[in-house]
């Protein structure tokens, strides 16, 4: 073989060598390919639709947009008027591989118009009408970042938002302890739109305790003026939440899905569940009377213990203790009329024309302390009361009549072992019809 046919021969066997080693990496990028797919982080974008009419009417009310991302990202997805302005449907999401399927009905972030009064913040809210383009980012963990875009354009879209307008508390701080003065605290505003409407008090720690609607002309997420009475759940026995500062929130949903939070403060103070009782001592009579004979025109005098076991002060109201009622009078008589709210020891007995006749305060000036200008027997406090009754008459149907204490809750309760405390049986000395005189004035 010469040296020409040699070299040639060479060339061929290395230019094949060359092509088998390209064939080779074609084919193995090919399959790498295929087995890894391309590098793109943001793929399949699709929207259903290039118009919509966010209106509620269940015609072109929503579009579906897909897309997939073949690495873990963040994603955002929002619309850009032609003010360059952006209105984020989601934002910074974080989502791994995979395809996703999401539905949109309009509604944005909350935004503000121009020269727009709004009570409260718009949380969610409708596009308006007119031209935009989607947006769909997507940056992985490495900070490459890709999106894809197209047109949208909005059309008949419901602008009308589901305002609370005049919202507000009647008071800044309420006392929930069923003393009443300032036992409860009234929420109203007046809604513009059919919407879903949630009013909670706001608990540290993230929870919240939901208000209930007092429902009067207007049916519950109609328009019109809307009113919540709160008292902090004393009335069912239910301990109010602590005292401080509480904010109030309402939120209101219409159809379309647009959202208004308006909000106020409320100052909790002297809250809790009033409870008091008779005091019965380990020896003696828990009701001691003076006497249980008792002469014409002369007094029946008596002496109890209070005790506030409870953890809110107690309201009370006159006479104070020591005053002395003729059996013929009655609290109404002498000027203490009922006071909601207030408690008072009392005295009754059988056949009595009005509950529990006689009524003292639960405790003398030095037991009680003031608080916004009304007499309060605070938690823990015990008092003594004394007080009498002088016989100017016949006293009832029965001779002896039972007579008995109670502790009265004016216009609540008085509860069952406050109630015919150690009944005593009292013998009243009357004279013979003819001999009948009356009593001395005091």
């Amino acid at each position: 073989m010469n040296q020409g046919t040699g070299n040639s021969a060479f060339k061929i066997n290395t230019i094949a060598t060359v092509i088998g080693v390209l064939l080779a990496v074609i084919a193995g990028t090919a399959i790498w390919r295929i087995y890894r797919g391309d590098t793109t982080l943001l793929r399949n974008v699709a929207v259903s639709n290039t118009q919509m009419s966010p209106n509620a009417d269940g015609d072109n009310d929503l579009i579906q947009i897909n897309y997939d991302i073949s690495r873990n990202a963040t994603i955002s997805i929002y619309f850009e008027d032609e003010n360059d302005e952006r209105f984020y449907f989601r934002r910074d999401k974080r989502r791994g591989i995979g395809e996703y399927q999401v539905l949109f009905s309009g509604v944005v972030e909350g935004y503000d118009l121009p020269d727009e009064m709004i009570q409260g913040e718009i949380i969610a809210r409708l596009l308006q009408d007119g031209a935009y383009e989607w947006v769909i980012e997507a940056i992985d963990t490495n900070g490459t970042r890709e999106e894809v875009r197209g047109p949208i354009t909005v059309v008949d879209a419901d602008n009308a938002l589901p305002e609370m307008r005049d919202f507000g508390l009647d008071k800044d701080t309420f006392t929930p302890n069923r003393d009443g003065i300032n036992d409860r605290v009234l929420i109203q505003y007046d809604l513009q739109k059919e919407s879903n409407v949630r009013v909670a008090l706001q608990l540290p720690g993230g929870g919240e305790l939901p208000l209930f609607e007092k429902e009067r002309d207007v049916p519950a997420g109609m328009p019109g003026r809307h009113y919540y009475d709160y008292e902090g759940g004393v009335d069912n026995g239910e301990t109010p939440p602590a005292d401080g500062e509480y904010e109030i929130t309402a939120i209101a949903e219409d159809d379309e899905g647009q959202k208004i939070i308006v909000r106020d403060t409320l100052n909790i103070a002297l809250g809790g569940v009033p409870r008091a009782d008779i005091f019965a001592p380990a020896s003696g009579d828990t009701f001691e009377v003076s006497a249980t004979a008792i002469s014409l025109c002369d007094t029946l005098y008596f002496t109890m213990t209070v005790e506030n076991y409870g953890d809110t002060p107690i309201r009370t109201t006159g006479p104070l203790p020591g005053a002395v009622y003729d059996s013929n009078e009655n609290y109404n008589s002498v000027g203490w009329h009922t006071e909601s709210g207030a408690w008072r020891i009392a005295v009754g007995f059988e056949n009595e024309l009005s509950n529990y006749p006689y009524r003292w305060a639960v405790g003398s000036e030095d037991d009680l302390v003031e608080i916004d200008g009304f007499k309060y027997l605070m938690p823990g406090d015990r008092a003594i009361v004394t007080g009498g009754i002088r016989m100017v008459g016949k006293f009832g149907e029965r001779n002896p009549q039972p007579v008995w204490a109670g502790l009265i809750h004016e216009d609540v309760e008085v509860s069952q072992f406050n109630n015919r405390v150690d009944p005593k049986a009292i013998l009243l000395d009357l004279p013979d019809p003819e001999n009948m005189e009356q009593c001395p004035s005091r």
